[in-house]
């Protein structure tokens, strides 16, 4: 009679690229990245910073009412944005900004969502930084936790049943881990052989609750076998392990249809989002030496930087540009007039019931008769 150890002896594993000072570790192979390639994803990166920089103080100034940030998880967002196809599924937790960024997807396009005016392709009826773009793959960010992971599955299996060349990709986060959803969703794809890529950034904290709270296996990567799911843990922080990582795991995917999972080993430098105060939960000395010591965008700088892509001046000029064009698609986002009333009754019934068009009708008469309680270019 022989029980099954609850844990292993010595944990899985990280595989990383770069030392903590962008520095090669010899021995650890991993996939070469074009001067192109490597420029594009350091920009992105720090023009993903720069947005959650100035957007973050929008909010602070009461010009948009949320925001999240992606600050010390760039490197998982951009670097795994490059190693996947344009036609590949992406279903996003919400911190993952700079998946659509490389995409494609413009500063003003961010704005105009964050601002909720008439160019928001949302109409308006998201939360800020809930982003969605049907031309980039990018299915639309929902706040309950989890339920995107069965979705991709499902996308995943009708990619495979078309014989699509392509794969979904799911994001979410450690505290995603501990739904349901997240469980399911393993067993479905790993039964059904389905060409999904999950991707979990275990940073740390869900909200205000630390890892140690949430499960006493090691990590999220070890869940991976428990389905029957091919797995690896990677340095989330590290742009060139997780590029090499997600290339190799799309291509496993796609070939050998089945699915993957990538547990990114991160911390999140920010607040949770702009309703949180994570200093109340955490020390700020460990916040700011994981801001200082394991910077992914500054890591990353210095291995371009070691190859002659990048340099002082052309790291001022693109500050001051990212600055100046941030500042100009807010002053745009902000002057342009919001979707009308009528688009919150829209898009659900082919012939509005009665009670929806009560509805539109007496919030329209609110609106008139309180017109200092709302935004002054809206359209009744």
């Amino acid at each position: 009679m022989r029980f099954i150890s609850e844990s292993p002896k010595e944990r899985i594993p990280c595989y990383r690229v770069l030392d903590d000072n962008g520095q090669p570790i010899l021995g650890h192979n991993f996939v070469q990245v074009s001067k192109e390639v490597a420029v594009k994803m350091y920009t992105d990166m720090v023009t993903l910073r720069s947005m959650d920089t100035i957007f973050y103080e929008a909010q602070r100034q009461g010009r948009i009412s949320f925001y999240v940030t992606a600050i010390g998880e760039e490197a998982i967002n951009v670097a795994s944005a490059a190693a996947l196809a344009m036609d590949d599924v992406v279903f996003p937790q919400y911190r993952e900004a700079g998946v659509l960024l490389w995409r494609g997807f413009t500063l003003q396009e961010f704005a105009n969502q964050l601002f909720s005016n008439i160019y928001d392709y949302g109409k308006g009826r998201q939360m800020p930084a809930h982003y969605g773009s049907k031309k980039h793959n990018y299915f639309t960010v929902a706040s309950t936790i989890a339920t995107q992971i069965s979705h991709a599955v499902g996308a995943a299996y009708s990619l495979k049943m078309d014989k699509k060349d392509a794969c979904a990709v799911t994001y979410f986060g450690d505290g995603g881990s501990s739904e349901g959803d997240f469980h399911a969703a393993l067993n479905f794809a790993a039964v059904l052989e389905a060409p999904v890529i999950f991707i979990c950034r275990n940073n740390g904290w869900a909200i205000s609750t630390p890892i140690s709270d949430q499960f006493r296996s090691d990590g999220v990567v070890v869940k991976g076998q428990a389905y029957g799911v091919r797995s690896i843990r990677v340095d989330g922080n590290d742009a060139l392990a997780i590029y090499s990582a997600i290339q190799a795991a799309r291509q496993m995917a796609i070939t050998e249809e089945r699915p993957i999972l990538i547990e990114a080993l991160t911390y999140r430098v920010g607040h949770h989002t702009t309703s949180d105060d994570s200093t109340k939960y955490r020390p700020a000395n460990e916040i700011e030496w994981w801001r200082v010591a394991r910077d992914p965008v500054v890591r990353f700088r210095k291995w371009i930087e070691k190859h002659g892509w990048w340099n002082d001046m052309a790291e001022s000029e693109l500050i001051n540009n990212l600055r100046q064009q941030l500042l100009h698609t807010i002053q745009e986002a902000e002057g342009v007039e919001k979707p009308p009333l009528a688009d919150s009754f829209s898009d659900v019934y082919d012939v509005a019931p009665s009670n929806l068009r009560e509805q539109e009708q007496w919030l329209k008469e609110i609106v008139r008769k309180q017109p200092q309680e709302y935004p002054t270019n809206i359209s009744v």
